[in-house]
């Protein structure tokens, strides 16, 4: 764990709020610890964020992971996205002993997140299907090791190609594209093959804060024809899908078909069922239509604390977030 190197110093500023807090204690009404890497602090701790949070009586203090947790604050939230086994138990044993602290969220929950093997299983379990439309996942395979292996596990598991590779351990977004079985053995376990379904070249990202729900499209993957797909061979490779320049929201020759969002009523269930399944508050779920249906969504993948910074009015709908944790509680 590197979690001394991650978490950006801000002694002095940090000394100057700690005397603030002590000076004007009730000025505060939300004091909120985070425990964030350097890259999630920056993308995340915008100054609009923290001049928002101001106006409204949350503050931000770093967590210094070189003093004992116990020691630092007092905090209404402590906010974090740090793995490791040392820092998982840090905060456990800080739950015990402070539970009038809301930490978000808990570690064990956000741990089956970080594996795709159990990370779609809620959304699987759920079965759901209404008026609205039905969600499901994809059909996949968890290799462990032997590449060698995969093609007869694929045969086996009666996977359609081409398949999505993806890394086993979701802390990386790159993805490979494989049109056959032969090249399935140029692939490196442990990963997960997820069948790829033809979506317009379009996802939804759904960012869930709490009760919130903020959807924003992206470009995805194109799809790939049978033509295609019978022709095509190798892997290829993608370091990142989506991200903030492929923004599709603002795109004019988008087919209506596939441009239309899911119907809020379908994700405002989807969300509060994972909510309260994942024992989650903060995470993202990446939506794809099938291409050629109007109502059938897949969940693709899930992430715990997303990039925010990118959400439409992120700001408002977080700072509102933290303030109902503490009128609620």
């Amino acid at each position: 764990m590197k979690m001394k190197d991650e978490i950006p110093g801000h002694e002095g500023e940090d000394e100057e709020m700690m005397d603030e807090i002590a000076a004007a204690p009730h000025k505060y009404a939300v004091v909120v610890g985070y425990a964030l890497t350097s890259k999630k602090t920056k993308s995340f701790l915008q100054p609009k964020l923290e001049r928002l949070a101001r106006k409204k009586g949350i503050l931000f203090i770093a967590i210094d992971e070189s003093r004992p947790l116990s020691e630092q604050g007092p905090f209404d939230i402590v906010l974090h996205k740090l793995t490791g086994k040392k820092w998982q138990s840090i905060l456990e044993d800080y739950r015990m002993k402070h539970p009038e602290v809301t930490v978000l969220d808990p570690p064990d929950a956000i741990e089956h997140l970080y594996s795709r093997q159990s990370m779609l299983q809620d959304v699987a379990d759920l079965k759901m299907s209404d008026s609205y439309g039905k969600v499901c996942v994809p059909r996949q395979l968890v290799i462990e090791d032997d590449p060698s292996s995969i093609p007869a596990a694929v045969s086996n598991a009666q996977l359609r190609l081409p398949l999505v590779a993806k890394p086993l351990v979701a802390k990386s977004h790159e993805l490979s594209l494989a049109y056959d079985k032969l090249s399935l053995q140029k692939l490196e376990p442990p990963l997960v093959l997820q069948e790829f379904i033809n979506h317009g070249g379009v996802m939804f990202k759904v960012y869930i804060v709490g009760e919130a729900i903020k959807v924003v499209r992206r470009f995805s993957l194109p799809d790939v024809g049978r033509r295609e797909a019978s022709k095509s061979c190798g892997v290829f490779r993608f370091p990142r899908v989506s991200s903030a320049a492929a923004s599709a929201d603002d795109a004019e020759d988008l087919d209506p078909s596939v441009a239309e969002l899911p119907p809020r009523p379908l994700l405002e269930r989807l969300a509060r069922e994972l909510r309260r399944r994942l024992g989650l508050r903060l995470f993202n779920l990446d939506i794809i239509r099938e291409h050629g249906t109007k109502d059938r969504y897949y969940v693709i993948d899930i992430n715990y604390f997303p990039g925010y910074g990118k959400m439409p009015e992120y700001e408002h709908i977080f700072t509102d977030f933290l303030l109902s944790l503490v009128k609620h509680k």
